[in-house]
């Protein structure tokens, strides 16, 4: 099993390694992780995470560019893989072929979007370009409105074998990997028997190649109801706001700053700028 980083969402099997992906496309912060994933996801959740929207629609080519570019600039060992965004690979193949092209100049190594069959040209375009292309199926959030809402996929005998059919027909196509998001454990272990590309759950169960979680949820940096899927291994939010609290508090009262946090003046400046008794 893989172990990813995403942003910012959504690794492959590599040398048996395991862990969990979570998401950021913060420069210092991939500094530290970068030795701890295999995969680095720069998702489109970075739209709620970091740029305050209410959903993924929101994104665009360059946002997922610019965190990209961020995260590439620490040269992290792991593979760099970055979301397209809505509407950046629904058009055309040559739009997709474009859109892709950014991220891949930002930085990424591969570019994932969502979908089944009816993406066939645009991952068969990619690969064709050599763009390496990572496959999304099941619950995919860039389609919540179309699904209804957040709603588990593949729950039904059909829907199920659907998605099974897919995930062979995008491995078919190019894929590297598919992702597997909101979908039944037992489910999950069938595609992943049914495909010999590597597959990355999200809510997905236990059964698939790797897994990936968002970076903010995993170290509990917002406040917000989470999906069941998602396990908090920190509680960073309420940490800041403390620390910050307390720094407001020491600001006002006057404890902060104290003498052993400013510099001094050169030995007899004070008393040449007429500011006697100062150091």
């Amino acid at each position: 099993m893989l172990n990813m980083v995403a942003s910012v969402d959504g690794a492959t099997t590599v040398q048996g390694l395991s862990g969990q992906l979570g998401g950021a496309g913060d420069r210092q912060v991939f500094r530290t992780l970068r030795s701890l994933a295999d995969m680095i996801l720069v998702g489109d959740s970075v739209a709620m995470v970091v740029l305050g929207y209410d959903d993924t629609l929101q994104v665009t080519v360059e946002d997922i560019a610019h965190h990209t570019a961020a995260v590439a600039r620490t040269h992290p060992s792991a593979l760099v893989i970055a979301d397209m965004p809505w509407m950046s690979y629904h058009v055309s193949t040559a739009d997709t072929v474009n859109n892709a092209a950014m991220l891949i100049r930002a930085g990424a190594q591969a570019v994932k979007l969502e979908g089944g069959r009816r993406r066939i040209p645009m991952i068969e375009a990619l690969v064709a370009a050599e763009i390496p292309v990572m496959g999304h199926i099941g619950l995919t959030p860039q389609s919540v409105h179309a699904m209804g809402g957040y709603k588990v996929q593949g729950r039904d005998v059909e829907a199920a074998l659907d998605l099974v059919d897919a995930a062979k027909a995008l491995a078919h196509a190019g894929c590297f990997s598919i992702v597997l998001e909101g979908v039944p454990a037992p489910v999950a272990a069938m595609v992943t028997e049914a495909v010999e590309v590597s597959t990355i759950g999200i809510g997905a169960g236990p059964d698939c190649d790797g897994q990936v979680l968002v970076f903010h949820d995993v170290l509990g940096l917002e406040q917000r109801v989470l999906p069941k899927f998602v396990r908090r291994y920190a509680g960073l939010f309420d940490l800041g706001v403390a620390a910050l609290t307390e720094f407001a508090g020491d600001v006002r009262s006057g404890e902060f700053p104290d003498a052993a946090e400013c510099y001094r003046l050169d030995d007899g400046a004070a008393d040449a700028l007429g500011l006697y008794g100062a150091a």
